[in-house]
């Protein structure tokens, strides 16, 4: 009884390891699946950063914020805007840009990735960026390491996102997503003026 319980055990493990490995891209590292989970693992091509450090990062390096959270229904492929389920509440100050940190980007979104971050460093790759989404959320993670493969150099990750800022006692403000025409997105998204 003890070889089968302790067989079972080691069986759960395994399925375990071989399930949170299927979790990541292994050709990119990117993570694909359950992204609201425990962080487990350092950001790759930045460094992660308090709160304080955040404030710092902003106020003397003029450091960008960038959330990540994402949409539930995507946007609208006519206009490139953005189909809100709910409202976001984010960090005041920053840029949201949905859908950026998934593991694997359609040509679209990559491309308003690239377009949003030339945008906003007017394509100096060492303006100081700072990613983030919800506390326990891979997708900025996964923002930071995309963005470190674009060549962008100053690149930090706030691993508590606007749960932390909130639980700091700080006020949230109303987040309106970057549409895709605005970032540089435009090109691969049909223009149309929508019906009033």
């Amino acid at each position: 009884m003890l070889r089968l319980a302790a067989a079972l055990a080691l069986t759960g493990a395994i399925a375990a390891g071989a399930a949170s490995g299927a979790e990541f891209d292994a050709a990119t590292g990117y993570r694909t699946d359950r992204y609201r989970a425990p962080v487990d693992r350092p950001v790759e091509g930045g460094r992660q950063v308090s709160l304080g450090e955040v404030d710092r990062l902003v106020a003397e390096d003029r450091a960008a914020l960038i959330d990540v959270m994402p949409v539930r229904a995507g946007y609208d492929p006519l206009t490139g805007r953005w189909l809100l389920m709910e409202p976001r509440r984010n960090i005041p100050g920053s840029v949201w840009l949905p859908e950026v940190g998934r593991g694997a980007l359609d040509a679209t979104i990559a491309g308003y990735f690239r377009g949003a971050l030339a945008r906003l460093t007017a394509e100096r790759p060492e303006r100081p960026l700072v990613f983030y989404c919800m506390a326990d959320c891979w997708m900025s993670w996964n923002a930071v390491k995309r963005a470190a493969s674009l060549g962008y150099r100053n690149l930090y990750w706030y691993a508590e996102g606007s749960d932390g800022w909130r639980d700091a006692d700080r006020a949230l403000a109303d987040g309106d997503p970057w549409p895709l025409e605005t970032a540089g997105g435009a090109s691969a998204v049909t223009r149309r003026e929508p019906a009033r």
